[in-house]
């Protein structure tokens, strides 16, 4: 359309946003449509050791009617890794960091997996600016399973083995699939930037304290039921997550909607873990729900 700004990239317009302990964050600003004068932007969050770039298919849906930020936790993508521990609260510490630099929104938080309660921290600690939460998919203390000793083990294995591909330069072969979803500018970029030993190391510090940071979370719920939250559950079993887990997992999710005031739980049916890659248009659509209304 006349008038509209030409992207160099998919994602939009790169800036870095400073953390109060002089970390720098890499993150790209994409344009939209306001379907509103007064929309929110949209802010994702990835999950375990996954930076902006898978993002990209869901963001150029989300383009159609709202701008939205992408960006990179420290040690992936183009952010500079963090020397020190990268705890929950650190983390949720950084995308509100993020959010200070952007302005004062407002905005709406969509987090996959582990971007779930990182985009729940950091909506509690300014609930004022959040417009909405769309959790994909979120890993939530409400799930027994993950307190167990089993799912550190499968953890432990999990970072070996991808640690070792990475290492070999075959982690990107192992995700071909979820590569061949993306926009060839974001291919291009999460190839180079997202299967490396670095980031691999930055998913092992994030992995580090997952069970204290869980338990912290059960322990101190950080909930703002006046917030509009949507949950979007997978609807198949994948790797690691066969069908008695993923009925422990869904319960979670109903459990976290059921404390909303204004709570949706939506099934992404022909979907396994990774959303983002086969259904972004679901989560495009239920972002604008929230978004837009």
């Amino acid at each position: 359309m006349d008038g509209e700004p030409v992207l160099r990239h998919s994602q939009g317009v790169a800036g870095w946003a400073r953390t109060p302990d002089g970390r720098e964050l890499y993150f790209q600003r994409r344009p939209g449509r306001p379907a509103r004068r007064d929309g929110p932007t949209v802010v994702f969050e990835g999950g375990l050791a996954a930076g902006r770039s898978y993002w990209a298919t869901v963001q150029g849906e989300v383009a159609k009617w709202a701008s939205s930020v992408v960006y990179d936790r420290s040690g992936l993508g183009r952010s500079p890794a963090d020397p020190g521990p990268r705890p929950l609260a650190k983390l949720a510490a950084d995308l509100g960091a993020l959010l200070d630099h952007l302005g004062p929104g407002p905005y709406l938080l969509a987090g996959h997996s582990w971007g779930g309660p990182i985009a729940r921290i950091a909506a509690a600690a300014r609930p004022e600016r959040i417009a909405g939460l769309v959790l994909v998919d979120p890993t939530d203390e409400a799930c027994e399973l993950l307190f167990r000793p089993s799912t550190r083990r499968v953890e432990r294995i999990g970072q070996v083995v991808s640690s070792a591909l990475a290492r070999a330069g075959l982690l990107a072969v192992a995700h071909r699939e979820l590569l061949a979803s993306l926009p060839a500018d974001a291919r291009a970029d999460l190839r180079a930037e997202g299967f490396t030993p670095a980031a691999m190391r930055t998913r092992a510090a994030e992995l580090a304290s997952v069970a204290a940071d869980l338990t912290a979370l059960r322990d101190h719920p950080v909930d703002r039921p006046e917030l509009p939250l949507t949950v979007i559950s997978a609807g198949l079993a994948s790797a690691g997550m066969n069908r008695r887990v993923r009925a422990e997992v869904d319960a979670s999710h109903a459990h976290r909607v059921g404390l909303a005031r204004h709570g949706r739980h939506v099934h992404a049916h022909r979907s396994g873990h990774l959303v983002p890659m086969s259904e972004p248009g679901l989560i495009a659509e239920e972002i604008r729900r929230l978004a837009v209304g």
